[in-house]
Formats: C-alpha cells, structure tokens, sequence
C-alpha cells in the first residue's frame, strides 16, 4: 500500500514537474524568438546573420529542454529503481512466508488448496485459522505436552 501512496505522489510530482519545464520552456523559447525577431526587424539588411542567431537560440533552447528532460527522466529512474528492489524484497518475504506455511501446512490442507487452485475458487478461510503470520512461540509448544486443561 506504501508503494501505491508513493506512486501516486510521484506521479502527480511528475505532472508538476512537467507542467512547470512545458511553461519555463514555452516562455524562455517565447522570450529568445521574441528578442529574435526584433533583432530581424532592426537588421533588415543582414538577414543571413539574423538567421543565424535565431537558429542559434533555438539551438541553444531545444538544449536547455533536452537538459531538463534529462534530468526529469534519471529522477524518475532512481524512484523506480527504488520500488524494484522495495519489490524484490517484498517478493523475497513472501517467498519465505510461502515456504513456511508450506511446511506448517497438513497434507489434507494442501490437497484442498491444490483443489482450490485447480477450480479458481477462493480459498475457505476455516472458522479458527489466524489472520496473521503465525506466532513463532506459538508454533515452538507441540500440542502434545499439554497435561489437561488449563485454569
């Protein structure tokens, strides 16, 4: 659930951040053609250097947004390096808890789930099962050494 709540945050992160390069290159390109083309009104008589410099502030803005695309792409590649092994790991536990509760589990037990994943029927959660991972202590006492019944 972290990582969904995370996921969200970043992408709406990401919109903004987006948002905000699209208008800073919007008005950063507006402020070079504008400055541009008074430089073209005034220099009638050297268009070929008047295109020049144009092409070059372009040049010079299509880099400056190429930059912070750059740098936008590589932040959004550590976060999702970060949530890759946030999911190796998590794999990794579940793996475990599978392998445990495996080996907790009666044959009678597995047969039913086996039948239950042929079938794709859910599971049927029995009326005493515990909702959470099993309790180490709990599982250490064999059933067997009880001497009675408790007070």
């Amino acid at each position: 659930m972290n990582s969904m709540n995370t996921s969200s945050c970043y992408s709406v992160a990401m919109d903004l951040g987006v948002c905000q390069l699209r208008n800073f290159s919007i008005s950063f390109l507006s402020s070079l053609l504008s400055a541009g083309s008074s430089q073209v009104k005034l220099d009638n008589s050297s268009s070929g250097a008047s295109v020049v410099a144009i092409d070059n502030k372009i040049e010079q803005a299509m880099d400056l947004v190429k930059s912070h695309l750059m740098y936008a792409v590589r932040e959004e590649v550590e976060v999702l390096k970060e949530q890759i092994k946030e999911l190796i790991e998590r794999n990794s536990q579940l793996e475990q808890e599978n392998t445990l509760l495996k080996t907790l589990a009666s044959p009678e037990q597995m047969a039913q789930f086996q039948a239950q994943v042929q079938t794709g029927s859910p599971p049927a959660a029995p009326a005493a099962a515990p909702t959470g991972p099993p309790n180490p202590a709990a599982l250490a006492q064999p059933a067997s050494h009880s001497s009675g019944p408790s007070a």
